[in-house]
């Protein structure tokens, strides 16, 4: 859960630019999205205003500055990992978040030495939802699409995963807007809690056997 020093990093931003702090409410919902995404609502400019590009690096210099204060794992997370690492089934991460604030956040939060890849937004030749992230996390952890289960919050993740033929899973608990209607993006399942993805990866009451995420 990244999004309070997201939410903390934007509204410096907004600080400098003489703007009054937005609420972490409407913040929130923006952080799958991307900087750019931060950038433009956070400072209501259009994508092609002739200095986002500088402040979206102004964001990202404040989020560097601060990346791991109030981030913390999701609840429930702790647990599943947990559950995961003793059935000694693989797990990894795929994010769009540049690799230069992935390692840093991964490494605050201890959880680096116990993943089996991480592709960040500049791993591979492209982004989430082109399908590339996903075929490199299936090399890096020597397994293959139909036994890999991907778990999402974005519709982006879902195209990714579809692109790959890989399974996918959208869970309610992470950063999707009041607008946004989960259930059309086509995820095998949308579900509530993390202890529900172990039922998909066959090692509760779920529907399917898949052994590798």
């Amino acid at each position: 859960d990244t999004a309070p020093d997201l939410a903390n990093a934007l509204n410096a931003l907004r600080t400098e630019h003489a703007l009054p702090p937005l609420p972490f409410s409407k913040v929130r919902p923006l952080v799958s999205r991307g900087a750019d995404a931060l950038v433009r609502i956070g400072l209501n400019i259009t994508e092609g205003h002739p200095e986002r590009q500088m402040f979206r690096e102004q964001l990202l210099a404040h989020y560097r500055q601060n990346l791991a204060v109030e981030s913390t794992l999701m609840p429930g997370i702790p647990e599943l990992l947990a559950r995961l690492d003793e059935l000694q089934i693989r797990w990894g991460i795929v994010t769009n978040k540049p690799a230069w604030l992935t390692a840093p956040l991964l490494d605050a939060l201890k959880v680096s030495a116990r993943t089996c890849c991480v592709v960040s937004g500049d791993t591979a030749t492209h982004a989430k939802p082109h399908p590339a992230p996903m075929f490199e996390a299936i090399r890096l952890s020597g397994t293959t699409p139909d036994r890999t289960l991907y778990v999402g919050d974005a519709q982006s993740d879902v195209q990714a995963a579809r692109a790959a033929n890989v399974a996918c899973l959208v869970m309610l608990y992470g950063y999707i807007g009041p607008d946004e209607l989960p259930y059309s993006w086509g995820a095998d399942a949308v579900l509530d809690e993390p202890s529900e993805i172990l039922g998909w990866i066959g090692c509760g009451d779920g529907k399917d056997g898949r052994r590798d995420l």
